[in-house]
């Protein structure tokens, strides 16, 4: 029989995992995380936070560069991180680039969601109104996309889920979370048929598009991060793309500047993905069967898996 997991006792989260394994993951140095590169997956260090936000950025620009009438392409985007979204709009206004004559697109991951609803862009936690004002609001309005080429999981979750299929998603960004999730993939309730064991791998890959409960690592974490630790402010439900969207981008870009998950969680997908160890207690892992994922680390952000009292 699996552990419970010792912080939320009716979820699955990684404290549920081999204690074998936490303690291989706990050994991993900063040299031992960059030698788990494996085809199909790649592990690249960043020595300056500066570089680490640019490079994110520009899989933007490249991701919009490739886009024309015939053959539109574009990036799906995190809130979290969103140290590149000036960046972005700084770029595209620098060199030009014309995202409405090339057809560029643009998803957004996930949006809160309150009494089966998503969120108006009123609200003052609202992904939409961040990545407007952090991003496509900067954009000269001669060059930015029309709104119908930005994909939100807001409205019709089935016509978001269609638009990958109609649009090329060349990469799906994101961060890692305190339940090592991307998007709102969190770990599921430990009820029902999910009592004694997780989803499968390949339940849990079937996911798509839907509206999800958060698990409490998350609904504390977002606190932390974004309100300011007002976790009253923060919704306990969200709308988020699904496994079954990720695996239609051509490839999966994590990025990992060390403020949002910890060294134990960093270290820990690392070496999953590397070694294909995947376990729907552990969302992140699963990626371990997509065939193109890079993990993006900003080193002196990842730091020692060792006791510090403070």
């Amino acid at each position: 029989m699996r552990k419970r997991s010792v912080v939320a006792p009716d979820w699955w989260d990684y404290t549920t995992i081999s204690e074998d394994l936490v303690a291989d993951v706990a050994k991993l140095t900063v040299k031992d995380m960059e030698q788990l590169s494996r085809p199909g997956f790649k592990v690249v260090m960043y020595d300056t936070i500066e570089e680490f936000y640019l490079a994110e950025a520009l899989e933007y620009i490249d991701a919009w560069k490739q886009s024309t009438p015939d053959n539109p392409t574009g990036i799906c985007g995190p809130i979290g991180p969103t140290e590149q979204l000036p960046l972005v709009a700084r770029i595209v206004n620098s060199i030009g680039l014309n995202l409405a004559k090339l057809d560029a697109h643009f998803w957004a991951m996930d949006e809160w969601v309150e009494n089966g609803v998503a969120v108006s862009p009123d609200h003052p936690m609202s992904f939409s109104k961040a990545v407007r004002e952090l991003c496509f609001d900067r954009i000269d309005p001669k060059l930015r996309m029309p709104e119908k080429n930005m994909h939100f999981p807001s409205g019709s979750l089935e016509d978001y889920s269609k638009s990958y299929d109609k649009f090329n998603c060349l990469v799906m960004q994101g961060g890692q979370g305190d339940t090592k999730h991307w998007a709102f993939n969190d770990p599921v309730r430990r009820e029902g048929k999910y009592a004694e064991k997780p989803p499968t791998p390949a339940e849990f890959r079937k996911l798509g598009t839907r509206i999800v409960d958060l698990h409490p690592m998350t609904v504390m974490q977002n606190a932390r991060t974004s309100g300011g630790g007002n976790i009253a402010l923060v919704p306990t439900t969200a709308a988020t793309v699904g496994p079954k969207e990720t695996w239609k981008a051509k490839k999966v870009s994590i990025w990992q500047a060390g403020c949002h998950d910890n060294a134990f969680g960093m270290r820990l997908t690392t070496l999953m993905i590397s070694k294909k160890i995947a376990d729907s207690a552990v969302p992140m892992s699963l990626l371990a069967d997509h065939p193109n994922v890079q993990f993006n680390f900003y080193r002196p952000g990842i730091g020692p898996c060792a006791v510090e009292m403070h």
